[in-house]
Protein backbone atom coordinates (compact mmCIF):
# COMPACT_ATOMS: atom_id res chain seq x y z
CA UNK A 1 0.00 0.00 0.00
CA UNK A 2 1.21 3.77 -0.58
CA UNK A 3 2.04 5.95 2.17
CA UNK A 4 0.56 8.44 -0.08
CA UNK A 5 -2.31 10.38 2.02
CA UNK A 6 -6.14 9.68 0.67
CA UNK A 7 -8.57 12.80 0.53
CA UNK A 8 -12.08 11.01 1.66
CA UNK A 9 -14.97 13.16 1.13
CA UNK A 10 -18.68 12.47 2.46
CA UNK A 11 -21.05 13.93 0.28
CA UNK A 12 -24.43 15.94 1.49
CA UNK A 13 -26.16 19.40 2.07
CA UNK A 14 -25.40 21.69 4.56
CA UNK A 15 -27.24 22.56 7.22
CA UNK A 16 -29.87 21.25 9.89
CA UNK A 17 -32.72 21.07 7.13
CA UNK A 18 -31.01 17.67 5.70
CA UNK A 19 -28.41 16.43 7.85
CA UNK A 20 -31.35 13.76 8.46
CA UNK A 21 -31.82 13.07 4.73
CA UNK A 22 -31.09 10.18 2.65
CA UNK A 23 -28.87 12.47 0.06
CA UNK A 24 -26.33 13.17 3.37
CA UNK A 25 -25.95 9.64 4.01
CA UNK A 26 -22.09 10.05 3.04
CA UNK A 27 -21.67 13.02 5.29
CA UNK A 28 -22.76 10.50 8.49
CA UNK A 29 -20.17 8.06 7.27
CA UNK A 30 -17.66 10.79 7.68
CA UNK A 31 -18.84 11.81 11.37
CA UNK A 32 -18.41 8.35 12.27
CA UNK A 33 -15.23 7.95 10.78
CA UNK A 34 -14.12 11.55 12.55
CA UNK A 35 -15.87 10.14 15.51
CA UNK A 36 -13.15 6.80 15.65
CA UNK A 37 -10.34 8.72 14.85
CA UNK A 38 -10.77 11.47 17.70
CA UNK A 39 -10.63 14.20 14.72
CA UNK A 40 -12.89 17.39 14.97
CA UNK A 41 -13.83 19.13 11.76
CA UNK A 42 -12.92 22.47 11.24
CA UNK A 43 -13.35 25.37 8.05
CA UNK A 44 -11.08 24.78 5.46
CA UNK A 45 -8.97 28.34 4.48
CA UNK A 46 -8.82 27.20 0.73
CA UNK A 47 -11.90 25.22 0.35
CA UNK A 48 -15.36 25.53 0.69
CA UNK A 49 -15.07 22.57 3.15
CA UNK A 50 -14.61 21.68 7.33
CA UNK A 51 -11.83 18.79 7.00
CA UNK A 52 -10.49 16.89 10.12
CA UNK A 53 -7.04 14.78 9.40
CA UNK A 54 -5.55 11.75 10.55
CA UNK A 55 -4.91 8.50 10.85
CA UNK A 56 -7.40 5.85 9.54
CA UNK A 57 -7.45 2.53 10.35
CA UNK A 58 -5.01 -0.39 11.32
CA UNK A 59 -2.62 -2.32 8.63
CA UNK A 60 -1.91 -6.05 7.97
CA UNK A 61 0.99 -6.21 10.49
CA UNK A 62 -0.42 -3.31 12.82
CA UNK A 63 0.90 -0.36 11.86
CA UNK A 64 -1.19 2.91 11.66
CA UNK A 65 -3.26 3.31 8.96
CA UNK A 66 -2.64 6.10 6.25
CA UNK A 67 -2.92 9.62 6.76
CA UNK A 68 -6.37 10.28 5.45
CA UNK A 69 -7.76 14.06 4.89
CA UNK A 70 -11.61 13.57 6.09
CA UNK A 71 -13.64 16.51 4.15
CA UNK A 72 -17.59 17.51 4.09
CA UNK A 73 -18.15 20.21 1.53
CA UNK A 74 -20.14 23.07 2.76
CA UNK A 75 -21.95 23.89 -0.67
CA UNK A 76 -24.64 22.29 -1.98
CA UNK A 77 -24.81 18.40 -3.18
CA UNK A 78 -24.71 19.67 -7.17
CA UNK A 79 -21.95 21.91 -6.98
CA UNK A 80 -19.12 19.19 -4.71
CA UNK A 81 -16.93 18.87 -7.39
CA UNK A 82 -15.35 22.64 -6.52
CA UNK A 83 -14.87 21.52 -3.07
CA UNK A 84 -13.09 18.23 -3.84
CA UNK A 85 -11.00 19.87 -6.50
CA UNK A 86 -9.42 22.54 -4.29
CA UNK A 87 -8.74 20.04 -1.16
CA UNK A 88 -6.96 17.73 -3.89
CA UNK A 89 -5.17 20.50 -5.02
CA UNK A 90 -4.44 22.09 -1.88
CA UNK A 91 -2.89 18.60 -0.41
CA UNK A 92 -1.16 17.42 -3.55
CA UNK A 93 -3.74 14.47 -4.09
CA UNK A 94 -4.14 12.44 -7.28
CA UNK A 95 -7.62 10.96 -8.26
CA UNK A 96 -7.07 8.03 -7.23
CA UNK A 97 -6.37 8.75 -3.85
CA UNK A 98 -9.74 10.67 -3.53
CA UNK A 99 -12.50 8.31 -2.26
CA UNK A 100 -16.39 9.49 -2.00
CA UNK A 101 -18.99 8.26 -0.15
CA UNK A 102 -22.26 9.07 -1.21
CA UNK A 103 -25.91 7.41 -1.47
CA UNK A 104 -26.80 4.82 -3.91
CA UNK A 105 -30.29 4.55 -5.14
CA UNK A 106 -29.47 1.80 -7.26
CA UNK A 107 -28.68 -0.60 -4.60
CA UNK A 108 -31.01 -2.06 -1.86
CA UNK A 109 -30.95 0.32 1.94
CA UNK A 110 -28.66 -1.72 3.90
CA UNK A 111 -25.98 -2.36 1.13
CA UNK A 112 -22.35 -0.99 0.27
CA UNK A 113 -20.68 -1.38 -3.25
CA UNK A 114 -17.08 0.14 -3.77
CA UNK A 115 -15.73 0.76 -7.67
CA UNK A 116 -13.30 3.08 -9.19
CA UNK A 117 -14.76 5.24 -12.47
CA UNK A 118 -17.47 4.05 -14.16
CA UNK A 119 -20.87 6.65 -14.88
CA UNK A 120 -22.73 8.62 -11.94
CA UNK A 121 -26.20 7.09 -12.35
CA UNK A 122 -27.78 10.77 -12.50
CA UNK A 123 -25.92 11.73 -8.83
CA UNK A 124 -25.12 15.45 -8.82
CA UNK A 125 -22.48 15.38 -6.33
CA UNK A 126 -20.56 12.57 -8.44
CA UNK A 127 -21.27 14.01 -12.07
CA UNK A 128 -20.01 17.61 -10.50
CA UNK A 129 -17.54 15.75 -9.20
CA UNK A 130 -15.68 14.47 -12.21
CA UNK A 131 -16.16 18.20 -13.97
CA UNK A 132 -14.39 19.00 -11.94
CA UNK A 133 -11.44 16.57 -11.22
CA UNK A 134 -11.28 15.95 -15.28
CA UNK A 135 -11.90 12.24 -14.67
CA UNK A 136 -14.30 9.57 -13.49
CA UNK A 137 -11.25 7.42 -11.90
CA UNK A 138 -11.76 7.90 -8.20
CA UNK A 139 -13.19 5.77 -5.63
CA UNK A 140 -16.70 5.54 -4.71
CA UNK A 141 -18.48 4.19 -2.05
CA UNK A 142 -21.49 3.64 -2.51
CA UNK A 143 -24.04 3.97 0.59
CA UNK A 144 -27.34 2.13 -0.21
CA UNK A 145 -30.57 3.70 0.05
CA UNK A 146 -32.74 2.24 -1.84
CA UNK A 147 -35.50 2.81 -4.71
CA UNK A 148 -38.03 5.76 -4.31
CA UNK A 149 -41.52 4.34 -3.59
CA UNK A 150 -44.24 4.20 -7.05
CA UNK A 151 -44.22 7.01 -8.89
CA UNK A 152 -41.79 9.25 -6.64
CA UNK A 153 -39.38 11.26 -7.79
CA UNK A 154 -36.33 10.36 -7.24
CA UNK A 155 -34.69 14.03 -6.02
CA UNK A 156 -37.76 14.30 -3.29
CA UNK A 157 -37.01 11.16 -2.16
CA UNK A 158 -33.42 11.45 -1.02
CA UNK A 159 -34.32 14.72 -0.06
CA UNK A 160 -36.23 13.16 2.33
CA UNK A 161 -35.66 11.69 6.09
CA UNK A 162 -35.03 7.81 6.17
CA UNK A 163 -38.48 5.68 7.22
CA UNK A 164 -38.54 5.13 10.96
CA UNK A 165 -37.98 1.37 9.40
CA UNK A 166 -34.93 2.10 8.28
CA UNK A 167 -33.89 4.72 10.90
CA UNK A 168 -33.73 1.06 13.21
CA UNK A 169 -30.51 -0.24 10.75
CA UNK A 170 -29.19 3.46 9.68
CA UNK A 171 -26.34 3.12 12.38
CA UNK A 172 -25.38 -0.30 11.00
CA UNK A 173 -25.54 0.69 7.55
CA UNK A 174 -23.34 3.64 8.53
CA UNK A 175 -20.80 1.64 10.50
CA UNK A 176 -20.55 -0.99 7.38
CA UNK A 177 -19.69 2.07 5.11
CA UNK A 178 -17.03 3.71 7.46
CA UNK A 179 -16.16 -0.17 7.59
CA UNK A 180 -16.05 -0.17 4.03
CA UNK A 181 -14.05 2.98 3.80
CA UNK A 182 -11.27 1.89 6.21
CA UNK A 183 -10.80 -1.36 4.10
CA UNK A 184 -10.64 0.10 1.43
CA UNK A 185 -7.27 2.35 2.60
CA UNK A 186 -5.77 -0.25 4.65
CA UNK A 187 -6.36 -3.08 2.50
CA UNK A 188 -7.24 -2.16 -0.83
CA UNK A 189 -10.13 -2.44 -3.29
CA UNK A 190 -10.37 -6.01 -4.10
CA UNK A 191 -9.95 -7.20 -0.31
CA UNK A 192 -13.11 -4.42 0.21
CA UNK A 193 -14.99 -5.51 -2.47
CA UNK A 194 -15.07 -8.92 -0.99
CA UNK A 195 -15.97 -8.39 1.80
CA UNK A 196 -19.34 -5.92 1.29
CA UNK A 197 -19.97 -6.90 -2.26
CA UNK A 198 -21.27 -10.32 -0.38
CA UNK A 199 -25.05 -10.70 -0.38
CA UNK A 200 -26.30 -10.79 3.09
CA UNK A 201 -28.02 -14.06 4.31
Amino acid sequence: MSDRPWLVVGLGNPGPKYAGNRHNVGQMVLDLLAERTGARFSKHARAQAVVAEARLGVLPGGAPGPRVILAKPTTYMNTSGGPVSALAKYYDIEPDHVVMVHDEVDIPFDTIKLKVGGGEGGHNGLRDTTKALGTKEYHRVRVGVGRPPGRMDTADYVLRDFSGTEKKDLPILVDDAADAVEMLLTEGLLAAQGKFHVAKA
